[in-house]
């Protein structure tokens, strides 16, 4: 059975009970329609994770429609679109993901093989393989289409880099086992250590403390409550495509100052963007204490402006 056909048998528990468009905000959210990806076949993608990992619960625990929604919202919904797409074939979604991740797929190579040459040798040979050179019949197979949105697409890329790479020296050290230094140095997803997770902890708290209230508010409400765009718009009196640009707008400006932060704390550029990667879950800091703030009202009040109306 091919990829599309098997994303085809997954549809039916997308639109059951898909009630309240819920499928179409998370359409929205992940941006899919900039990588050819279509509403159904994202809902057709949602539903086969969704089955696959039984929403995050137990085995025998049936998942209610809220518990859908709550996995759902928790995956990396930009980069699975995007994974997905590709693995579709769509030509947009390809030009994006060489665009974000063939140089960073060539560094993460290079510092897994320790060598220039063997790492974008390690690097073509993947990039080909994620792009379904290797096809039977007409359908492609790339491993974008096991990922599953519940860490981020670079961390699935440097694993299955590592991974391929053990697998050559497997084929080429049949005499010679792997040692524990060469597993160790192909480890995708080392340990942070002490001191990166107090820097990071560092920044994220300093960053978050000197937001104001209505960012905060935003933060808050989509991240750690879990409300919907259109529940965050009623309360702001303002569009959903108004919600969705503020924080679009803001995550991208607090992962450069982030960024900024950890270089300026003596980080080099590479070694920050791996900090950024961390779980938050290893982070020793309470982030709804951080973002609790009373409002004055002056943003629940405030309208969209002329460039922010739909």
């Amino acid at each position: 059975m091919g990829y599309s056909e098997g994303l085809d048998r997954a549809s039916a528990a997308a639109s059951e009970w898909d009630e309240h468009g819920l499928i179409d905000e998370l359409w929205r959210e992940a941006d899919a329609s900039s990588v050819g990806l279509t509403r159904d076949e994202l809902a057709r993608v949602l539903s086969s994770i969704g089955l696959k990992h039984n929403y995050g619960l137990a085995p025998a625990i049936a998942a209610t429609p809220s518990q859908i929604a709550t996995f759902w919202r928790g995956l990396q919904l930009k980069d699975l679109a995007l994974a997905h797409a590709c693995a579709l074939g769509r030509d947009a979604a390809w030009q994006e993901f060489i665009a974000r991740f063939r140089n960073a797929l060539t560094q993460s190579a290079i510092s897994i093989t320790g060598s220039a040459a063997m790492g974008e040798e390690l690097a073509a040979s993947l990039y080909a393989e994620l792009f379904g050179l290797t096809e039977r019949g007409e359908q492609r197979r790339s491993p974008l289409a096991y990922y599953s949105g519940r860490g981020s697409l670079k961390g699935f890329l440097r694993a299955t880099l590592a991974q391929r790479n053990v697998d050559h020296l497997r084929r080429t050290s049949r005499e010679t086992p792997i040692t524990h230094d060469q597993v160790a140095t192909v480890s995708p997803s080392p340990t942070p250590t002490p001191i990166l997770l107090g820097r990071l902890a560092k920044a994220l708290a300093a960053i978050l403390g000197s937001l104001p209230s209505d960012e905060r508010f935003l933060l808050s409400a989509w991240y750690l409550d879990r409300r919907t765009l259109l529940d965050i718009s009623r309360i702001l009196r303002v569009h959903e495509a108004t919600v969705s640009r503020r924080l679009q707008r803001l995550t991208e400006r607090l992962h450069k100052d982030l960024l900024k932060n950890l270089q300026a704390s003596g980080m080099s550029n590479a070694a920050a963007q791996e900090a950024l990667a961390t779980d938050p879950r290893d982070l020793d800091l309470n982030l709804r204490t951080l973002l609790q703030t009373s409002q004055d009202g002056a943003f629940l009040r405030q309208g969209p402006s002329e460039s922010e109306r739909p």
